[in-house]
């Protein structure tokens, strides 16, 4: 495969990410514990795994610009105004007209049987269009982060392949963070076909086990993150409380959780990934900065909610410490 030179991945020492993907409104059972159907209040928060990532990259100390479509209504302002007052870009958040909604979660704060109801109908981050990223300058920011739901459906699928392209043309690495969720897509034949043609536009590709599973088809999700790691930069093999495998080339190495007291699931991944992007823009190398983004994760899933919920950059480096190998 004819990827980004390696040598590009040095881009990502700017801290400045452009993330393309979805956002949306979480709606959290109030107090933690409570089951959704038993619930009385609900607290709101900044939620979609794109709008997480760019939040939590900005918690961390770098910048970063979502690239979205957000529906012309009251919760389509509510996340709006959640981005703006987390710090992220809204230069290329645009409006989508018609029948278009935002992304509605009504999620738990449970360990155990957390239910999450996401009301996708319509999305209106789906509406994005190849005209809408054409204009941007992707040689202005360091790298692009696709979460991989904007690969579900046209026209949003068109216009993520583009903003690959175009990232990869102005030299800028390309970081997927595969973000399967089933009843976005067809069938998990038509996903494995399209995020393996988005790992062919990648130099950085993380999920976790059962993504990988859906890329090889079946079970061998571990075999085909390996031989995908001969022509990325790294391919980051996430296996919840087992830890993860990084490959790069032809080396890997595991990195195990951090023992927490979780209240939740949720928002491990996002917050992963801020850690792990900024870590890298910072030069740590791999292993400090895939255990930095474990740290994030670990931490996240201690509180309510995903994007309030990730740390700033003090914290993750105190609770590292604690914590030194």
């Amino acid at each position: 495969m004819n990827r980004t030179p390696r040598s590009h991945m040095a881009q990502i020492a700017a801290n400045d990410f452009l993330v393309l993907g979805r956002a949306g409104m979480d709606l959290y059972a109030d107090p933690p514990g409570t089951r959704a159907e038993a619930a009385r209040n609900f607290t709101a928060a900044l939620g979609g795994s794109a709008a997480n990532i760019a939040a939590g990259i900005v918690k961390l100390g770098g910048t970063a610009a979502l690239v979205t479509t957000l529906s012309e209504d009251a919760v389509g302002r509510f996340v709006r105004n959640e981005l703006a007052q987390y710090g992220v870009g809204l230069q290329h958040v645009l409006g989508a007209g018609g029948e278009a909604r935002t992304s509605l979660a009504v999620v738990e704060t449970r360990l155990a049987d957390c239910q999450s109801v996401i009301y996708r109908n319509g999305a209106a981050d789906f509406a994005l269009r190849p005209e809408d990223v054409a204009a941007i300058g992707f040689a202005d920011h360091g790298a692009l982060i696709v979460t991989g739901t904007a690969l579900a459906v046209e026209p949003s699928r068109a216009a993520t392949f583009l903003a690959m392209r175009m990232a990869r043309a102005a030299g800028r690495p390309v970081i997927l963070d595969i973000d399967y969720r089933p009843y976005s897509w067809a069938n998990p034949a038509e996903a494995a076909a399209i995020c393996a043609d988005a790992a062919g536009l990648s130099d950085v590709v993380v999920g976790n086990d059962l993504e990988f599973d859906v890329l090889a088809g079946g079970p061998g999700g571990l075999d085909h993150a390996r031989h995908l790691a001969g022509d990325c930069t790294a391919v980051i093999y996430k296996m919840g409380e087992r830890g993860s495998v990084t490959f790069s080339g032809d080396d890997s190495f595991e990195t195990p959780i951090f023992p927490v007291a979780a209240l939740k699931p949720t928002g491990a991944g996002d917050a992963f990934m801020a850690g792990l992007v900024t870590g890298l823009a910072q030069g740590l190398g791999l292993p400090a900065a895939v255990r930095r983004g474990t740290a994030a994760a670990a931490i996240t899933v201690t509180r309510v909610g995903c994007a309030p919920a990730s740390p700033a950059a003090a914290e993750l480096d105190a609770f590292i410490s604690r914590h030194a190998p």
